[in-house]
């Protein structure tokens, strides 16, 4: 039986749950950052980045805005607040048949808030390695 992607995504989310992301996620995830220009490939290094983003853009103010979906795939607009900075950006995904998520890209504006999470994700990836 085929994961809910959405739902699921929306569930974790909301519960901060990053331990689920790995029954979300398949084994050849890639992840495209608004900030590293080179696709990062695999599994675990989505795992890495997306549970990273899980404590940098997840707070009180972060919201899902918008949703566009097919059957595979979706793009969902968000807004937060960060540092005192408006942040607005999308999350597009796609996912296979089985409902787990193949292709995860992000993309931010404005352009302090793309400087601002860069240096906050460059920190939090680096404390998870520690």
């Amino acid at each position: 039986m085929a994961i809910d992607t959405l739902a699921t995504w929306h569930r974790l989310v909301k519960e901060r749950d990053v331990a689920g992301l790995d029954a979300l996620l398949d084994d050849e995830a890639v992840f495209h950052s608004p900030v590293v220009h080179k696709p990062q490939v695999g599994k675990a290094i989505t795992q890495k980045y997306l549970a990273a983003a899980f404590q940098v853009f997840f707070n009180e103010s972060f919201r899902y805005v918008r949703e566009l979906r097919s059957a595979n795939d979706a793009v969902l607009e968000f807004a937060l607040e960060l540092d005192g900075i408006q942040i607005n950006g999308v999350d597009m995904m796609k996912w296979n048949d089985a409902g787990r998520i193949t292709e995860f890209k992000v993309m931010l504006r404005p352009l302090k808030a793309v400087n601002l999470i860069h240096q906050k994700m460059a920190a939090q990836l680096q404390a998870a390695q520690s």
